[in-house]
């Protein structure tokens, strides 16, 4: 059987499922490549910054790495804005969307609050409270996501820093996607009979 034969879900059976279940996870395994490959798309597009993306997002992971962050922190520097491309009012929900599965919550939740937290360098720019970010002063995440914004992301607008290249850090990339999502994934059962 290549595919599964059913028209609904309440039609399926269990070996269609594990068909399904073997082929997502082929998929998911995958999902690495795929997500560096989306990131390249951010090359070229400057929208008037002193870098392209995909420079600047190179740039955050490179001075997370030389500033000792672990992998994961790493990853999350380099993948920050890979929403960019599809959602640029939204950016930041799409990268954490991404990233989430793989990694701790609080990490999830820095990524998610990016944008507003590195707001502190320029939204007075635009007569928006430049401390908004004070509103989650006591949430588990504040500190790592001010040092997140301000050592790093909002520093990587630098032509002339010395950025390591994308081969750097895809080892990193695979290590931290390639965790089981969730904590792992269920397996198909035996038993088909709804619970």
């Amino acid at each position: 059987m290549n595919q599964a034969s059913f028209r609904r879900f309440d039609e399926s059976r269990l070996d269609e499922w594990q068909l399904i279940d073997a082929r997502f996870r082929d998929y998911q395994a995958d999902a690495p490549r795929r997500v560096l490959e989306h990131l390249h798309r951010l090359a070229g597009d400057h929208h008037g910054y002193p870098v392209d993306r995909f420079e600047h997002c190179l740039q955050t992971a490179t001075r997370a790495l030389r500033d000792g962050a672990d992998a994961e922190m790493v990853v999350c520097a380099l993948l920050h804005d890979i929403g960019d491309d599809l959602a640029p009012a939204n950016h930041a929900e799409i990268a954490a969307g991404i990233l989430e599965p793989f990694i701790d919550p609080l990490n999830a939740w820095m990524i998610r609050h990016h944008e507003l937290f590195q707001g502190y360098h320029y939204r007075h720019f635009f007569g928006q409270d430049r401390h908004a970010r004070e509103q989650f002063r006591d949430h588990p995440a504040y500190a790592r996501t001010v040092r997140f914004c301000d050592h790093w992301d909002q520093a990587s607008f630098d032509p002339d820093y010395d950025t390591l290249p994308l081969e750097h850090f895809v080892p990193m990339v695979e290590r931290v996607l390639g965790r089981p999502p969730f904590g792992g994934l269920p397996d198909p059962i035996e038993e088909n009979e709804p619970q």
